[in-house]
């Protein structure tokens, strides 16, 4: 492969140029990024660099990117073609803008990830990016986290994933999905092979007979490809639960399901437990803010202690378990040798509980990175306290001014690696 040029890119320059050229005020906060990225030496190597553009979380309020913005920078950014990642996230970009990204990736080829989570793009913008994907082949990681495409806008990425062969994890969490595109995605998945990781969060569903959850149970009987996904706040209770393990038994490769915030009770969670007794391949399971209870957490217990070997991590924070139920799980991880990482804040702690994970850490079977609490002592007794550690704690931002390590506070991206650009 061939090396970069030493040659500073001298991306600002460019781009005072374009602005210059195009009568357009240059943006202070793209200027200063792309003053930093020349100074950058992975420009000089295969590698490349990852251009971060987002507009939130910087100490000093800065100016968010707007469309005609963008229009500059693709226009100095189109032949980079060392720049692998873009991050325009929590700008101003609307469907004008996703209309410059659509040119954009239909003719650059060397962008691997690009993320507009929380912009304003809308149906017509989701148009214009999932045609463009249907002929790039450089992408691998598309975020549209946020963007109210609506289920419209979903039927056109539906339609994307029946063609592309390159894009690997794709999120439209948050996009106000409906049951109509749900389904036409999880029918173009029985077909694609190539996508790794998908979220669906926060749909926008009516229904209470869970389709959706039906046709994406039938995808992964059949679907050998899908490593990751994410079933957030999907109004789903025990009868699409079961839906779904039925359909785990014949899936070997879907290693990180996300059921978090659901209706799911002990009921639902006996169905995941019989699965556990039975399932290899599966790595990660989040069931936060499930009402699963103390039977709930003994079924999961029972599968853990005795059975399963392949689950590394459980998260079941805020899913009403009290002390029984709690030390139920800390007698599984005492059993357990892979369990490793498990997030319990939001129950109810009894002092056998608190007990049984303070062993558990002071002992050293539990990294103190690798779950949400942390012991400490009041009178003599042993108590919890909270931490900021979970398996996707910083999935919508993540603190300029980090106290947490990135490895603790998002576990789930070094136990199920899809890409690099995760």
């Amino acid at each position: 492969m061939a090396q970069y040029t030493s040659v500073r890119p001298d991306l600002h320059l460019h781009y005072v140029q374009a602005c210059q050229k195009s009568s357009q005020p240059e943006n202070p906060f793209v200027a200063h990024v792309l003053q930093e990225a020349d100074k950058n030496d992975e420009i000089r190597c295969t590698k490349g660099i990852t251009l971060k553009i987002a507009g939130n979380n910087h100490p000093v309020p800065v100016q968010r990117v707007t469309d005609d913005d963008l229009g500059v920078l693709a226009s100095v950014l189109r032949h980079a073609a060392f720049v692998k990642g873009l991050d325009l996230a929590y700008n101003v970009l609307t469907d004008a803008g996703a209309k410059t990204v659509a040119t954009f990736l239909q003719e650059n080829s060397s962008l691997q990830y690009l993320n507009l989570m929380f912009n304003d793009v809308g149906t017509s913008g989701a148009e214009l990016i999932a045609g463009a994907l249907h002929r790039n082949r450089s992408l691998v990681h598309m975020r549209m986290t946020g963007n109210k495409i609506g289920n419209q806008g979903g039927m056109f990425f539906a339609s994307m994933l029946q063609s592309n062969s390159t894009l690997q994890k794709l999120d439209l969490g948050d996009c106000d999905l409906g049951l109509k595109c749900l389904i036409a995605i999880a029918t173009a998945l029985t077909q694609n092979k190539s996508l790794r990781a998908i979220n669906l969060n926060r749909p926008l569903l009516y229904s209470q007979e869970e389709e959706t959850t039906v046709h994406i149970a039938k995808m992964l009987k059949g679907n050998s490809s899908l490593v990751e996904l994410h079933l957030s706040k999907h109004e789903m209770k025990n009868f699409g639960v079961e839906r779904l393990c039925e359909a785990l038994y014949e899936n070997s490769s879907l290693r990180y399901l996300d059921l978090s915030c659901n209706k799911i009770t002990s009921d639902g969670v006996k169905f995941l437990g019989e699965l556990l007794k039975r399932n290899q391949s599966l790595v990660i399971l989040d069931l936060n803010a499930n009402r699963i209870e103390d039977a709930g957490a003994t079924y999961l217990s029972e599968a853990l202690s005795v059975h399963n070997r392949t689950l590394q991590a459980l998260s079941v924070v805020s899913c009403s378990i009290s002390g029984k139920g709690l030390t139920a799980l800390s007698n599984a991880i005492k059993a357990n040798m892979i369990l490793s990482y498990i997030y319990i804040w939001g129950n109810t702690f009894d002092e056998d509980a608190c007990m049984s994970f303070s062993e558990l850490i002071q002992m050293g079977r539990l990294n103190p990175n690798c779950t949400d609490v942390a012991p400490y002592e009041v009178d003599g007794q042993a108590q919890l306290a909270e931490l900021s550690h979970g398996l996707q704690r910083e999935y919508y931002w993540a603190p300029r001014h980090r106290v947490v390590a990135d490895s603790a506070a998002n576990a789930s991206l070094g136990l199920v690696a899809v890409s690099e650009y995760l």
